[in-house]
């Protein structure tokens, strides 16, 4: 491959921004952890980045909007490498700075504002992949407690609809009786609000499956949660602690295997799902899709447009098992965003003077 000589130029010319949302809990609240992670992978992705020779700027958002649209017209950027996971206590906001960049025409990274506020709602998710004909857990939503009669075989699991990175899961959210889900739908509609999910429990292996577009969509192989624990009254699913707290028994009970060991015949089952999925929901650049295989038999659990960016994450040792890097992909990524040329918006303007950045 000959090297372009224009390269230089054009990276040391090209303003990358890497947004991302600040952290907002306090160090005392239980979802605490979950915010942090993003820090550490701003920190690779900029790297990555300046070693590419790229002009790259943070910009870290909290509670106040004006901070992204003010940083947006001051840093003029070419390109958004958007890690913005949404506000711990607001999720939805993961969706609205996409719109907002959207609305500018600033060229971005990962899915559009339409997929991110589609997938945030895990509910209206499955009612997609059901109306597709691709299998999910059945399910049913609740909006107030007590909970009516449940129609589902027990167990079943409890989980907030609108959340992400296991937040609000333990061992207490696979319930066996009526008293004991309407206590853990009461629990999780005071804790997070409506809507809250119960899905039936699959009992089976957790398989992972990353699909990228580099540029052809492309699917990596599949990775697995291991439930190591022999322990009868042991739940094997991914709790928060199981994601976010080394150290406890759940985190070391649930090592990652990259790749899984799946047959011929389950490995293009799960891959041609995961493009289904991918499709259907108009992901974009990256997607992570979790599956519960149960007799050989996969059910979609939700599709993570976005999903951890972190190194040490999913999406990564995906990366990894395909022979990629991480650091390869990120450039990639900010090739595939300034292929695409800015919106139609375009309504950045100019910068505003005196006005405060966070950066």
């Amino acid at each position: 491959m000959i090297d372009d000589p224009c390269d230089s130029v054009r990276t040391s010319q090209t303003r990358i921004v890497i947004l991302f949302n600040e952290p907002i809990l306090p160090p005392n609240h239980p979802d605490a952890e979950s915010e942090h992670e993003v820090l550490y992978t701003v920190d690779v992705v900029l790297e990555a980045l300046t070693k590419a020779g790229y002009d790259v700027v943070r910009l870290g958002v909290a509670r106040d909007p004006y901070v992204l649209i003010a940083g947006l017209r001051r840093l003029q950027p070419d390109v958004v490498f958007n890690l913005f996971e949404g506000l711990a206590d607001f999720g939805s906001t993961e969706a609205h700075v996409a719109g907002v960049l959207e609305w500018a025409g600033v060229p971005f990274t990962g899915s559009p504002y339409q997929t991110l506020g589609l997938a945030q709602n895990k509910h209206l998710t499955k009612h997609l992949l059901r109306g597709a004909g691709l299998p999910t857990p059945d399910f049913f939503v609740v909006q107030h407690a007590p909970v009516l009669a449940c129609p589902l075989d027990w167990p079943v699991i409890v989980k907030p609809a609108t959340q992400d990175a296991s937040v609000g899961l333990d061992q207490g959210s696979v319930v066996t009786t009526q008293d004991d889900l309407n206590e853990r739908a009461a629990a999780l509609l005071e804790a997070y609000g409506p809507p809250v999910l119960v899905e039936e429990f699959i009992r089976g292996r957790e398989l992972n499956v990353a699909v990228i577009e580099a540029p052809d969509l492309r699917v990596l192989p599949p990775s697995e949660i291991l439930f190591t624990a022999d322990d009868p009254d042991y739940w094997p699913i991914v709790t928060y602690d199981a994601k976010w707290k080394p150290g406890t028994r759940d985190y070391e009970a649930t090592p990652p295997r990259y790749p899984a060991d799946v047959t011929p015949r389950l490995g293009e089952r799960l891959a041609t799902l995961s493009r289904k999925a991918f499709r259907l929901l108009g992901c974009r650049d990256y997607a992570r899709v979790d599956f519960r295989v149960r007799a050989g038999r996969p059910y979609i659990l939700e599709v993570n447009p976005n999903p951890d960016f972190s190194p040490t994450a999913g999406l990564a040792g995906g990366l990894q098992s395909a022979g990629l890097t991480h650091e390869a992909f990120t450039l990639k990524l900010v090739e595939a965003a300034l292929a695409r040329g800015r919106g139609p918006s375009s309504g950045l303007g100019e910068a505003i003077p005196g006005q405060p950045v966070a950066g």
